[in-house]
């Protein structure tokens, strides 16, 4: 468990890096009329935060982290259905809907990582 619980801190750790080295990609999915930047500074500090104490604290971090994956969600929304893209990523539009429920997905690998290691 402790192996996953540092993967998954060092994915979001290093995505809430991002949103501080490279904030436009995210201030161009923050759905109007919620204010971008400061949108983009809270989850990046979230995902800081909650990447580094998910092997230290997993079941408060965790339980963050997941809070913090439907906060966001919103915005995943919006970058699909007004086909959003970010450097030519996604290359498809398809993938921009397919990439929805991955959320989804790490929201049940960070639930499952806080179980006892």
């Amino acid at each position: 468990m402790i192996a996953l619980r540092l993967l998954l801190g060092a994915f979001f750790v290093t995505a809430g890096v991002a949103h501080f080295r490279r904030p436009e990609p995210f201030l161009k999915i923050v759905p109007p009329p919620l204010p971008p930047h400061f949108c983009v500074w809270l989850s990046g500090v979230a995902e800081i935060l909650g990447g580094l104490g998910l092997p230290l604290f997993p079941a408060l971090a965790g339980r963050g982290l997941i809070l913090l994956l439907a906060a966001v969600f919103p915005a995943n929304i919006y970058m699909a259905v007004n086909d959003i893209r970010i450097g030519g990523f996604p290359p498809r539009r398809w993938m921009q809907w397919a990439r929805l429920p991955l959320q989804g997905v790490l929201a049940w690998l960070v639930w499952f990582s806080m179980g006892e290691s």
